[in-house]
């Protein structure tokens, strides 16, 4: 069976500076030979159906912004999976709301430059299905997708959700995971969110043999990925 790495929304260019390195770290402690990104590798904040803010990069410079995220990751992880996230497909929707056809629309691996990532709707390795969430929400989105799914499941999306939860009867055993996220809540993207007294679990998630551990990310002060100790860019 396979050690599978998945790593939370990390949406590029609004990541939180230690996320990479804790993901990198957590591959390596756990012989990972899998990984999965779980979606929305890009926020396109500047490209939604949202009013834009405008003290945040134009759609230009924020995908300049994103690709060069983008390419720090391929980098690190030159093979992956990528289940597509809703903020990904923000292009694509806002195309179709003007009648552009999907032809004329270039690939996500185009886009990204990141031909060896796999750009999919959702994924089964070993039994357990990925997706990045769309449709799930509440205290644990995972087990309502896994109780949909009936099978274990890993899911992102929602950014509050981390950690796993369990069903079994006399034949069976499944498993809901929430992998967090790895977003930069101090990011003016996130603005919209200051108030919530629910806060991101910066975290992610293996999977080792069938058998799931969800890691947060220590990046409070003094922790071993906190901010004090990246520069963002590095």
């Amino acid at each position: 069976m396979s050690r599978v790495l998945y790593i939370g929304d990390i949406h590029e260019p609004c990541c939180h500076p230690g996320y990479r390195r804790f993901c990198l770290d957590l591959r390596d402690k756990h012989k990972c030979d899998k990984v999965v990104f779980i979606g929305d590798i890009i926020d396109f904040q500047a490209i939604s159906f949202h009013a834009a803010r405008p003290d945040l990069p134009s759609p230009a410079d924020e995908a300049d912004l994103a690709l060069a995220g983008v390419q720090k990751w391929y980098k690190a992880f030159p093979e992956a999976v990528v289940t597509i996230g809703n903020h990904d497909r923000r292009v694509f929707r806002l195309a179709e709301s003007v009648n552009i056809p999907s032809r004329f629309i270039r690939e996500y691996a185009d886009i990204w430059k990141t031909p060896k990532w796999r750009w999919v709707e959702e994924i089964i390795i070993d039994d357990v299905h990925a997706s990045h969430g769309e449709g799930c929400g509440g205290l644990h989105p995972a087990y309502a997708q896994m109780q949909k799914m009936l099978m274990s499941v890993v899911i992102g999306h929602v950014h509050t959700a981390g950690g796993v939860d369990w069903l079994a009867n006399p034949q069976k055993r499944i498993f809901g995971m929430n992998t967090g996220c790895g977003i930069d809540e101090k990011s003016l993207a996130f603005a919209y969110g200051k108030h919530f007294k629910r806060r991101a679990i910066i975290s992610a998630g293996v999977v080792l043999d069938g058998i799931p551990y969800h890691e947060v990310c220590p990046i409070g002060p003094g922790e071993k990925y906190s901010r004090a100790k990246f520069k963002r860019g590095h």
